[in-house]
């Protein structure tokens, strides 16, 4: 099954288009924020998917980024991806 690909397009430093991935959404219970984790494809020196975060408010007309301010907030980010990667790596280790 094909799941539906999520997708926005933000302007770079230079004002060119920038078509992004959502990886995933999530509302905080510690916050009360909604977080938006979303890639644009492109790889850091050592081959890595760059990965990014943001505030955003779920059904408003227009979406709006914010940026994450605190180091709490990151905390809470970070923990959400290292589980997620571990799941992951979990399913890719389990016999067909």
């Amino acid at each position: 099954m094909e799941e539906e690909r999520m997708t926005f397009t933000l302007k770079d430093q230079d004002g060119k288009d920038v078509e992004c991935d959502v990886l995933f959404t999530f509302e905080s219970e510690e916050t009360k924020k909604n977080y938006m984790v979303y890639t644009d494809n492109t790889q850091d020196k050592d081959g890595n998917t760059r990965v990014y975060a943001a505030i955003y408010t779920p059904n408003a007309k227009t979406t709006v980024l914010e940026p994450i301010e605190t180091e709490k907030e990151w905390k809470i980010i970070q923990t959400i991806i290292d589980e997620l990667q571990s799941e992951i790596e979990e399913e890719g280790n389990e016999p067909a």
